[in-house]
């Protein structure tokens, strides 16, 4: 959910401060973690790329300088630029609305006292379109610890299982992970819910207020039923899905 993530969400929904406890590390089968059978990725079909409205929020020079600013102090990185991708992390919107979310994007407001605002690279409406707001090549505030290396994508509804009930929305959102998973080369076991962030290897978090900070959304459980809908669309197009995850403890 980005609309109430600490370093990464909106203050539209209430306790965007509190830590909520992570789930586990999400699980791939070894079965699932090996590429289908002639799958081998020299001889991978394109994962067709879904159709994608092209919707930017404002992301001007100034924002940009603040993200590198936020970057340097949480990642130590000096830059504002999303380079290689090795994750992508599923939200919620906790709005019905998708113009709220749009708007709380564009607007740049500070979080938790800090700039840059909350935003998510991608925001799929409740009928299924996907509009990109923000360029793959800039790093997005939506998850902590993770945005220096993770795409967000964002999905308008109240809760996972309401998004799960969508097939619509549920489609979209599984045909863009894929064709993103392909496009980067990232593994299913770094296709994650906001709420398994804390598991995740690829976690780095250095300022300690925020490093234990996740959010309720995406369950582990709920998760499981997405990564097992994104391998199965994967199978056609021969993409590799890589191996089971590793648990980590983030001390959390």
């Amino acid at each position: 959910m980005i609309l109430a993530l600490v370093g990464g969400c909106s203050a539209t929904k209430p306790a965007t401060d509190r830590a909520t406890t992570p789930s586990p590390s999400p699980s791939v089968s070894a079965s699932t973690a090996l590429p289908p059978t002639g799958g081998a990725a020299s001889q991978a079909t394109p994962a067709p790329r879904p159709p994608i409205v092209w919707k930017p929020i404002p992301f001007p020079d100034s924002r940009k300088m603040e993200m590198a600013a936020y970057a340097r102090e949480h990642y130590r990185l000096d830059t504002f630029l999303l380079e290689h991708p090795q994750v992508i992390v599923e939200h919620f919107t906790a709005t019905s609305s998708f113009r709220v979310a749009y708007n709380t994007f564009a607007s740049n407001a500070p979080d938790l006292g800090q700039l840059p605002g909350t935003c998510a690279h991608f925001l799929i409406d409740a009928d299924g379109t996907i509009y990109q707001l923000v360029p793959l090549d800039l790093m997005c505030r939506h998850t902590v610890g993770l945005n220096w290396t993770a795409i967000g994508i964002e999905m308008v509804g109240l809760s996972d299982q309401q998004i799960l009930g969508r097939a619509r929305q549920i489609a979209a959102a599984t045909r863009l992970t894929l064709w993103l998973m392909q496009r980067f080369g990232i593994q299913l076991r770094n296709v994650i819910g906001h709420n398994e962030s804390l598991t995740s290897p690829l976690h780095r978090e250095l300022v300690p207020s925020f490093r234990c900070q996740t959010h309720a959304d995406w369950s582990h459980a709920d998760m499981e039923l997405f990564r097992g809908i994104v391998a199965r669309l994967a199978s056609p197009y021969g993409v590799p899905l890589g191996p089971p995850a590793r648990p980590v403890s983030g001390g959390c």
